[in-house]
């Protein structure tokens, strides 16, 4: 569909917003091709205390899932994000020797992540602005309207909020615990924190989202 038919599609920010956000959600499935594999190197850690074991296990899962969603001809979008995650995940732990560091590269990108979304609202072009920009084909023009602007700050606060608890959380453990007890909470956290988190903040933004109805073309809410 081409910028201008999303546009007549989307008359207000609010449906424009909704519909992309729709985009960036796996589903039940994503939700659980991004768990499965962080479950298995938990519980193979923790029962056998092997880590290239558990690292073989939890990677092969998550290759296998990447196989059945090409096999399927599904979008694999959400398996490979994931992948990539765990396998930065098992290239640190396999570097250290410490299973703790399969957390790791997960808690820096959410305080990338983090950072970024809080600066962006500072400089007051926050990041779910250009999920507008995306639909209308003009990724500023939804700055001129500062109505817009204060709806997308609101929204960039909720999508950081889950990004502010993991490193919040899941920080001070991989700093301070130790053994095996550090990494089943590693490991319990990420799953509790993940999509669950990731979810209830997307539901918050529907929420918001549905209260108004804010014309997507800045000249017209002007």
């Amino acid at each position: 569909m081409s910028a201008e038919a999303e546009e007549v599609a989307h008359d207000t920010v609010e449906a424009a917003v909704r519909a992309q956000l729709a985009k960036a959600f796996g589903g039940a499935r994503g939700i659980i091709e991004a768990a499965v594999p962080t479950i298995a190197f938990t519980l193979s850690w923790i029962s056998t205390e092997n880590l290239k074991l558990s690292l073989v296990v939890s990677v092969s899962l998550a290759v296998v899932l990447l196989l059945v969603r090409l096999v399927q001809r599904s979008t694999p979008q959400f398996v490979v994000n994931s992948l990539i995650g765990i396998a930065i995940g098992a290239f640190f732990a396999s570097r250290t020797g410490d299973a703790k560091d399969y957390f790791l590269p997960g808690i820096l990108w959410n305080a990338g992540y983090l950072l970024a979304m809080l600066v962006s609202i500072v400089a007051r072009w926050p990041v779910v602005g250009f999920l507008i920009g995306s639909v209308t084909g003009d990724p500023t023009a939804w700055h001129k309207d500062a109505g817009i602007v204060r709806l997308c700050t609101r929204l960039t606060w909720l999508l950081m909020l889950p990004c502010a608890v993991r490193v919040a959380v899941q920080g001070p453990v991989y700093l301070f615990g130790g053994g095996d007890e550090a990494v089943a909470a590693l490991g319990l956290a990420k799953i509790a924190m993940g999509w669950p988190l990731q979810v209830a903040a997307l539901a918050a933004m529907l929420w918001l989202l549905g209260r108004g109805r804010t014309p997507i073309n800045p000249q017209v809410a002007s």
